[in-house]
C-alpha cells in the first residue's frame, strides 16, 4: 500500500485606488483627471481579472494544465493504479488533518489543504476517464482497499503518540508515496496524467523533507 501528499500556493488579488480632495477649476483639467481615473481603473480591473485567473489556477491544484493536456490512452492497470491514487491521497489528506486538530504543528495543517487541492486533481481525471472514484461518499477514515484501511488505521494510531511520532508517520508516508509514484509513471504516456503524477512527486519531496526528511 502507498500513500502520497503534495503542495499548493494560493493565489491573491487586490487592488485600490486613492484620489486628491480639491476641486480643479479649468475644465481641461476636470476632464484630464476624469480620463485618467478611468485609466487606473482599467489597469486594476485588469490586474483584478489576473489576479482572479490566478486564484483560478492556483484552486486548480495540481491538475491547472489537465484541461489543455492531451488526454491518452491508458491500460486497465494504469486506470486501476489512478483510482487506487485517490485513495492514498485521502489516506494522507484524512492522517495529516487528524494530526493538525490533536497538534499545535502548523505543517499538518498546511499540507493537508495541499492534500486536498491534490485529491482533487486526482478525481478530476478519473472524471475525464470515466473511471470509478472509490473515495466518492466515504468520510475520513474510511478507505475502499483493505490494505489501505488497516494502513490507515495502524498510522493514526502511531501518530497520536506524540508529535515525533506523527512527523514519522508523514516522513513514512511521503517516502512510501514517492516509491508509488515512480511505479505509476512507468509507462504512462498520456500528457495530462503524467502532468499530475509529476507534481505530485515534486510534491511529495517538498512534504518529506517538511516532515524533516
Amino acid at each position: 500500500a502507498h500513500a502520497r501528499g503534495g503542495a499548493g500556493v494560493a493565489a491573491r488579488a487586490g487592488g485600490g485606488f486613492g484620489g486628491g480632495a480639491q476641486q480643479r477649476g479649468a475644465a481641461a483639467r476636470q476632464q484630464g483627471d476624469a480620463q485618467a481615473g478611468a485609466g487606473t481603473q482599467t489597469q486594476a480591473g485588469a490586474q483584478t481579472r489576473a489576479g482572479a485567473q490566478a486564484q483560478t489556477r492556483a484552486g486548480a491544484g495540481e491538475c491547472t494544465a489537465c484541461s489543455a493536456l492531451a488526454m491518452g490512452e491508458l491500460s486497465a492497470d494504469q486506470e486501476a493504479n489512478l483510482a487506487f491514487m485517490a485513495e492514498e491521497e485521502k489516506l494522507a489528506l484524512n492522517l495529516y488533518s487528524a494530526f493538525a486538530a490533536q497538534y499545535d504543528a502548523r505543517v499538518f495543517e498546511r499540507i493537508a489543504r495541499s492534500e486536498a487541492r491534490h485529491l482533487e486533481a486526482v478525481r478530476s481525471l478519473l472524471e475525464k476517464y470515466g473511471i470509478d472514484d472509490p473515495t466518492a461518499g466515504r468520510a475520513a477514515g474510511e478507505f475502499a482497499d483493505t490494505a489501505l484501511q488497516s494502513m490507515y488505521d495502524d498510522l493514526l494510531a502511531l501518530g497520536a503518540a506524540s508529535p515525533e511520532d506523527a512527523l514519522g508517520v508523514g516522513r513514512t508516508v511521503e517516502l512510501d508515496d514517492i516509491a508509488a509514484l515512480d511505479e505509476a509513471l512507468t509507462g504512462v504516456t498520456a500528457e495530462d496524467v503524467q502532468h499530475v503524477l509529476d507534481n505530485l512527486r515534486s510534491a511529495s519531496e517538498r512534504h518529506l523533507a517538511a516532515f524533516g526528511g
